[in-house]
């Protein structure tokens, strides 16, 4: 009805573009317009200004050869001061665009390794966009953007990849695990020479004290029963300690039998041993 009362509408974010006798005429912006078929107008066809996106799949191979397939996303949309030369110029934008984005990452991707690929995708990603916009400028085409957004290896070198990573994780867990054990015994090997440390210790004062204690039974006997002298004292701590220790064997239930002489002289033959041994150890220090 529109086109017999040679009236056209155009939707928002479109323009048309207007032929007269076969012959580009003018770009029609949107709203109603006139276009009196009788004079050889008609609309030869309609040009969408909105943003589009073109999703490519490019499979290429790497540096140290591995194929991967890199996806770039293109975000474009014709401008309308060159709208003609978006409508005409070009038979399929999207086949276009596809053919530019091939040739620059197959040529960006084979010059870096697999690692390198995941680091720079976003130099990856300027350089299509550069190239995208110097060679559709002159098509009346405005790039956006584009964005890299998967990078897909082989699936055996995602299996592998993620293998070395497992593997190099371990390898750290079973460092520290062997750090903190190595702490573990470091700490106990201190703890127990400071154990030993404190046992020695208390066994020399033990011993202190019962030297010291000794030392003031035999000078307290020496001044309290007249005429015994020191070696009279030792016999009796001796003879003291002699039956002191006789009776702790004989206590002890689960004690192995010991065969030792237990007259009386043999009390006089242990002190008699005990201070040749003194004595001889005096003479060669």
């Amino acid at each position: 009805m529109g086109q017999l009362l040679c009236c056209v509408q155009v939707e928002q974010s479109t323009v048309a573009i207007r032929e007269r006798f076969g012959k580009f005429d003018d770009v029609l912006d949107p709203g109603c317009h006139c276009l009196p078929w009788v004079l050889g107008s008609r609309v030869a066809g309609h040009l969408s200004l909105r943003l589009q996106q073109l999703d490519v799949r490019c499979e290429t191979k790497t540096k140290d050869n591995v194929f991967v397939n890199v996806v770039a996303s293109v975000q474009y949309r014709a401008l309308a001061g060159k709208a003609s030369d978006a409508f005409y110029k070009l038979t399929n934008t999207r086949t276009q665009i596809q053919a530019y984005v091939f040739d620059v990452i197959r040529a960006s991707v084979p010059k870096l390794n697999l690692d390198d690929v995941f680091e720079q995708k976003n130099e990856i990603a300027k350089a299509v966009e550069e190239e995208l916009e110097k060679a559709m400028s002159a098509y009346g085409y405005e790039i956006v953007q584009t964005l890299i957004v998967d990078i897909e290896p082989d699936e055996h070198v995602k299996r592998a990849m993620n293998e070395i990573n497992a593997a190099a994780r371990l390898r750290v867990a079973a460092n520290e695990k062997a750090e903190a054990e190595k702490i573990i015994q470091i700490k106990r090997a201190e703890g127990e020479a400071e154990s030993k440390y404190l046992s020695g210790l208390g066994i020399a004062r033990q011993r202190q004290a019962i030297v010291d204690g000794l030392r003031d039974s035999v000078l307290g006997f020496s001044v309290n029963v007249p005429g015994t002298t020191a070696k009279d004292v030792m016999d009796m701590v001796l003879v003291t300690q002699y039956f002191d220790t006789m009776k702790e064997i004989g206590a002890a239930s689960k004690s192995s039998a010991v065969f030792i002489p237990h007259g009386p002289g043999a009390v006089r033959d242990v002190a008699t041993q005990i201070r040749d041994g003194l004595l001889q150890a005096s003479a060669h220090n």
